[in-house]
């Protein structure tokens, strides 16, 4: 039997910009996404902390180093610059390697900034 876990989470991630024009998807600075390991393209699920809205996407790299967290498509309407957001990936997983699964956590800070890190 397989059980759906999370996978990877950014949490308290600021949103840094937003783009209406562009495609869709949220892009999210390379090294946070490689920390967790989340895959350019994975669905991702996030929650706004400032307004409550949660949305579906998919991530794309952003710069590395750059701390990016940027809304786009009409995500973009979902947030603005300065809103707290969490990304969550999930995945499924074996029953009895469930039992000792732990996801990769990361909370950001000031400027994006790793500031904990769990399961990594």
């Amino acid at each position: 039997m397989l059980v759906h876990l999370l996978k990877s989470k950014i949490h308290r991630a600021r949103v840094t910009a937003g783009d209406v024009n562009y495609e869709g998807s949220l892009g999210i600075a390379r090294d946070l996404m490689d920390k967790v390991g989340l895959l350019p393209y994975e669905r991702i699920l996030c929650g706004n902390m400032a307004n409550g809205e949660r949305f579906e996407t998919y991530a794309i790299a952003a710069e590395p180093g750059s701390g990016q967290i940027i809304l786009n498509g009409a995500t973009a309407r979902l947030g603005k610059p300065g809103d707290l957001i969490t990304i969550l990936s999930f995945t499924e997983v074996e029953w009895a390697a469930a039992q000792t699964w732990k996801p990769r956590v990361i909370v950001l800070g000031e400027d994006n900034r790793i500031i904990r890190e769990r399961g990594i």
